[in-house]
């Protein structure tokens, strides 16, 4: 037989098997079937080139094929993407599932990043699970996940635990060993350039991914951040309507003579949680479902916080604060205990919710929660600004509110060194009701006045609690004690003078009072108490000598006037040296060791000084020298 005829027949073979569609393997067949006829040399070779040529052809085919049944399938899920809006938990459970059935394997999920908390979280999930569930978090570091947000291409892994490129983490490679999975392919989900999620498919074989498959899922991933980023923008003006909707049914409760525990139970609805509306001061206004008596305690740092950043804040599981206020005043708090986390939409909700609730008081403001906290206030501002007011009228309005002002008390002033108008009015509220007293503001500063006759203690217990909770400096100074509300005005006076000499001192963020000042809470004062100042410093000394007819305190005068010198100090007492030195070893054991301290030794002076020009004005002896 001829070459020539056998080529030809060969050809016709490779024509006949191409156009039949026949497998691949076919064409080796022609091979081996022209080896067992003989054939060899070039009429071999030619077969086998025919061969080469038909496979060639058929490989290009079945590409061609499987390309067109992928963009087959990626218009199907174009149109699925592009159907009627669905929420977007929905559209996330549809992207995932076509993503599995496009290349045919057996798992895929989509996962948001936390950037902040340096993990993932599975939104959605198709296929058969064992652990791989819905709300799962998971390590971000350099998963394919976190190397997809990165670098924002596909990145695709033959075989998950074996492949050196990732940063394995052990929680991770639990999942992935529990769901047998080897193969996996992450692709970003893109919000216009920037990714914000990314969907993973997988498979419980090793296998790798073709050029088509790649940019097949990558056209999808594109087209379904395109979805979800629609379903978000439909999600949002649906909430922002649902909304309105509340929002407006809220105010016609309250514009049609509701109660507050209406609005509380409407709330309670909205948000699918137990509600409770709460005073400034945490006296609870209205109750709907079931919180604890102690949600109060629990919750009132955050409440602070609410209050500060005008938003709800979590303070305890599934327990938020949100706060109720007009511009800085705070009228209240709504504690909420949700069934579920708290949305995006369930915020807007609070937020409604409200601003009802303080329209709602501030047309009632005569109830007595509210009232009680308004009463308070100006019975304070009324104190500090007429002093001359009526005593037996102002200790009657006390009393109606339950406050005896017969007793002593003092005056407190706290300023924040930070604009912290908000949380501070709500916390001092919540404190001068707690400690029976009363409390207003005034130019930036907090003013109390509380039951008492230590105002340094009192400044120091505000300056514990207040500081920490607004997280930043904050200066307090106390006055007094007062036992007349006449008096209030100049205990007021003087802790705002105390509270800037302190704050020209450098003592910002410091407590105390006026009579802690020593000789400079003498000049800040208004009483001018120089016989108390006196006591205060000279006070053991002068005792001994009364008691011992003892001369301690010419021994401490002539010791200064002599510069210190024990020596010279003895010849103005006209006494032995050894004298003045078990005297001033007594002096050390009555005025403490630092006595001879700079600063402790102008105070000592300055006393003295008082002391003598008393006794000289009195016209009594000033004691033996």
């Amino acid at each position: 037989m001829s070459q020539e005829p056998m080529v030809r027949d060969t050809s016709s073979a490779v024509l006949e098997l191409l156009a039949a569609g026949a497998p691949a393997d076919r064409f080796s067949f022609l091979v081996e079937d022209a080896r067992r006829r003989g054939a060899e040399g070039a009429e071999l070779a030619g077969v086998e080139r025919a061969a080469r040529l038909g496979l060639s052809i058929t490989s290009r085919w079945e590409r061609h094929r499987r390309r067109e049944t992928g963009l087959a399938a990626l218009l199907e899920a174009v149109r699925d993407l592009a159907a009627a809006h669905q929420p977007e938990d929905v559209l996330l459970q549809s992207v995932a599932r076509r993503a599995r059935l496009l290349l045919g394997l057996d798992l895929a999920y989509v996962c948001y990043p936390d950037e902040e908390a340096a993990q993932v979280r599975v939104r959605a999930v198709d296929g058969r699970i064992a652990r791989l569930e819905a709300g799962l978090t998971l390590p971000l570091g350099r998963s394919p996940a976190g190397l997809a947000m990165t670098d924002p291409v596909p990145l695709w892994t033959a075989d998950y635990l074996t492949d050196e490129r990732v940063e394995h983490s052990t929680a991770v490679d639990e999942v992935v060993r529990a769901e047998g999975l080897h193969t996996m392919l992450a692709v970003p989900l893109n919000r216009q350039t920037r990714p914000f999620g990314v969907l993973h498919v997988a498979a419980r074989r090793v296998r790798g991914f073709t050029a088509d498959e790649v940019a097949l899922m990558s056209a999808y991933g594109d087209l379904a951040g395109t979805a979800v980023e629609r379903a978000r923008v439909l999600d949002r003006a649906a909430a922002l309507r649902e909304s309105g909707d509340a929002h407006a049914r809220l105010l016609r409760l309250v514009l049609g003579g509701a109660e507050l525990g209406e609005l509380a139970e409407e709330t309670s609805k909205l948000v699918d949680g137990a509600v409770r509306v709460c005073g400034t001061d945490g006296v609870p206004l209205a109750t709907t479902g079931e919180l604890p008596e102690t949600a109060w305690e629990q919750a009132e740092t955050g409440a602070l916080e609410a209050h500060g950043s005008c938003r709800p804040v979590p303070v305890g599981p599934g327990l938020w604060a949100a706060p109720i206020c007009t511009g800085t005043v705070g009228l209240g708090t709504l504690l909420v205990r949700l069934n579920g986390p708290l949305s995006d939409d369930g915020a807007q909700l609070l937020g409604c919710a409200t601003q009802a609730m303080a329209v709602l008081l501030l047309l009632h403001n005569s109830r007595a929660a509210i009232a009680e906290g308004q009463v308070r206030d100006d019975l304070l501002d009324d104190l500090l600004a007429h002093p001359d007011l009526s005593a037996q009228k102002v200790r009657a309005r006390a009393r109606r509110l339950g406050l005896d002002l017969a007793g002593p008390h003092v005056v407190v002033v706290a300023r924040p060194e930070e604009d912290s108008t908000g949380r501070a009015s709500v916390w001092a509220a919540s404190y001068a009701y707690r400690r029976n007293g009363l409390k207003c503001l005034r130019h930036g500063t907090a003013v109390f006045l509380l039951p008492g006759s230590d105002p340094g203690d009192a400044a120091r217990a505000v300056s514990a609690e207040l500081g920490p909770l607004l997280r930043h400096p904050v200066t307090v100074a106390g006055a007094g004690p007062v036992t007349d509300p006449g008096a209030v005005r100049h205990g007021y006076q003087e802790a705002v003078r105390c509270l800037e000499a302190m704050i020209a001192l450098g003592a910002v963020g410091r407590a105390g009072s006026v009579g802690e000042l020593g000789f400079l809470g003498l000049l800040l004062s208004d009483s001018r108490d120089a016989q108390g100042y006196i006591g205060s410093v000279l006070g053991p000394l002068l005792t001994y000598d009364e008691q011992r007819l003892s001369e301690l305190t010419p021994t401490l005068e002539a010791f200064f006037a002599a510069g210190g010198s024990p020596t010279y100090a003895a010849r103005r007492l006209h006494v032995h040296p050894n004298t003045v030195a078990r005297r001033l070893e007594r002096i050390g054991e009555l005025l403490g060791p630092d006595w001879q301290q700079p600063a402790r030794a102008l105070e000592l002076q300055l006393a003295l000084r008082l002391f003598r020009v008393r006794e000289q004005l009195s016209g009594e002896p000033a004691g033996g020298r």
